[in-house]
């Protein structure tokens, strides 16, 4: 029995429940408003741990970050209208998924790029190994009478 314990007890430890960060006194009335509330903030960056969004932070900012997007959905606020507020208040950085225009066009083309300049760079390199091998002469040229004679005494001589 204590070892049946022991192991939910090692299988609880080693595979934690993801649990959300939103406290039970955070959460709206209007299920509608909740829902809404907690896909915007999917899309929030928490600004303490920075690879989170504000819906899995357990940090004080997120919670704060919480707070005001709910606030803003019940003053009457578009999805939209909510991230606009947040970004003029905390900056593009606060965007998990950063939007698309001329100053982020580096992080959006630009893996694209890296991609396109590796394809290049092998396309080159394998273009001028074929080349380089087609340089070398005819793959096979026959060989001399007395080149093959040569070749007949010595193998005749590995034999004996």
């Amino acid at each position: 029995m204590k070892s049946r314990i022991l192991y939910l007890a090692l299988i609880v430890l080693l595979f934690p429940v993801n649990g959300f960060a939103v406290n039970p006194d955070e959460v709206l009335d209007d299920p509608v408003l909740e829902e809404r509330a907690r896909e915007i903030s999917k899309g929030l960056r928490c600004l303490v741990c920075q690879n989170q969004s504000i819906d899995d932070s357990d940090a004080g900012l997120a919670k704060d970050l919480r707070i005001l997007v709910r606030e803003r959905l019940v003053a009457g606020d578009s999805d939209e209208g909510v991230v606009n507020y947040v970004v003029s208040r905390y900056g593009e950085f606060v965007l998990l998924k950063p939007r698309f225009k001329t100053a982020t066009l580096a992080l959006w083309l630009g893996p694209l790029f890296l991609v396109l300049m590796g394809l290049i760079a092998i396309g080159l390199f394998f273009r001028r190994t074929r080349n380089e091998i087609g340089k070398t002469g005819p793959a096979f040229t026959p060989l001399s009478d007395t080149e093959q004679r040569r070749l007949s005494d010595i193998l005749k001589g590995r034999e004996a």
